[in-house]
């Protein structure tokens, strides 16, 4: 009998543990420059949004684009007991770290906002490939943002001298805008052979507000004659300092400023000249990385040891307070691009038709959806 009752007892036990182990929710960190700057803050409510729709739970590490912090974000969030990590990390180069740490901890990872690119970075693009761990990428095409909005300085504006503020040498994402904006200064110059644009080397401006004015200040300072400056972007508080060393030196209005990162008072901008043009709306970004990881956690999603997924998000741009005042109804404020009810529809989509719904997100998706 006593022999019965502890069989009893132990399968019990295997039981109570078993259950308790799926009753365990996901844990997703997220690796991010800043949860708090303009961008950041953003990329957090719809990540927030969505774990409180799935059940799941999150940890933030805030680590500035620092590399050191960046790589040694990813240990922390696998010491944590994440079962997956989304990252917005620097260098393409820090993503070696990244994935080797998530494979030797079995933790999944996605990038957002990045991609490694295959020919800058062969080694961790191979690595990333060969690793069942690294689920992918979500990211923008920034060749064609950097190309549409020099396009908009130079056609639509009317600048021909063009300074650029970058934040970090060497850093992925401003690489590719860099290369499109070069390529749109190449095909107005060519079009153009009597109107030529210039645009000069980029300055580095890092992700705050003071190192943001003192770059454009000594751009500014250096250039005089500049009629456009390129906030490349950031976060959000390189461009806001910039926006106070133009307004200080009484140029608002005089240089036109164009950026990828949304100011929360981007309309205000627009109207007053402080803005001229900016990308953006991206914020939702994260936000599929995040359903990617969650779905491949979940046993959803294979992971491939001969490649990974790659989603291309869509930028918005405006121009004109009139562009902005649809974004603003449907994107800032309360307003998110989904509701709790999207959310839960979409973390059940397959990959091909989460991806699908990704490129399809515009101002003009969401007035669809939410006005029927």
């Amino acid at each position: 009998m006593k022999k019965v009752l502890a069989l009893v007892l132990t399968v019990s036990m295997l039981c109570g543990f078993a259950l308790a182990a799926q009753a365990k929710p996901i844990k997703i960190g997220i690796s991010i420059w800043s949860s708090t700057d303009t961008l950041g803050s953003e990329c957090k409510r719809i990540i927030d949004a969505a774990a409180a729709a799935l059940g799941v739970e999150t940890q933030w590490v805030d680590q500035a684009h620092i590399s050191e912090q960046v790589t040694a974000s990813a240990e922390t969030l696998a010491l944590a007991g994440c079962d997956g990590i989304i990252i917005c990390n620097s260098a393409s180069a820090e993503m070696g770290s990244v994935i080797k740490t998530c494979s030797e901890n079995e933790v999944y990872v996605a990038q957002f906002f990045r991609v490694i690119d295959k020919d800058a970075n062969p080694e961790e693009y191979k690595q990333a490939s060969e690793s069942k761990y690294y689920v992918g990428a979500v990211h923008e095409s920034e060749f064609d943002n950097g190309k549409t909005l020099v396009t908009i300085l130079a056609g639509q504006k009317g600048c021909r001298k063009i300074g650029l503020e970058g934040w970090e040498p060497g850093d992925a994402t401003f690489l590719g805008r860099w290369a499109g904006y070069q390529a749109g200064v190449e095909e107005w110059n060519a079009a153009h052979p009597d109107d030529k644009v210039t645009l000069l080397e980029p300055q580095y401006g890092r992700t705050t507000t003071d190192t943001g004015r003192a770059t454009a200040e000594a751009i500014i300072d250096a250039n005089p004659d500049i009629d456009a400056l390129i906030v490349a972007g950031g976060g959000g508080d390189t461009l806001l300092g910039a926006i106070a060393a133009i307004e200080a030196k009484g140029l608002t209005g005089k240089i036109a400023v164009a950026s990828t990162d949304f100011l929360p008072d981007l309309d205000a901008k627009l109207k007053s000249g402080a803005m001229a043009a900016e990308s953006g709306g991206h914020y939702a970004d994260p936000f599929f990385a995040f359903l990617m990881v969650y779905n491949t956690i979940k046993g959803d999603y294979a992971t491939s040891t001969e490649g990974f997924h790659d989603m291309v998000f869509p930028y918005m741009f405006v121009a004109s307070p009139e562009d902005y005042a649809n974004y603003a109804k449907y994107f800032t404020g309360k307003e998110l691009p989904y509701y709790e009810d999207e959310i839960k529809a979409l973390a059940g989509l397959s990959y091909d038709d989460l991806a699908a719904a990704c490129a399809k997100l515009s101002v003009e998706d969401v007035v669809a959806r939410h006005t029927k």
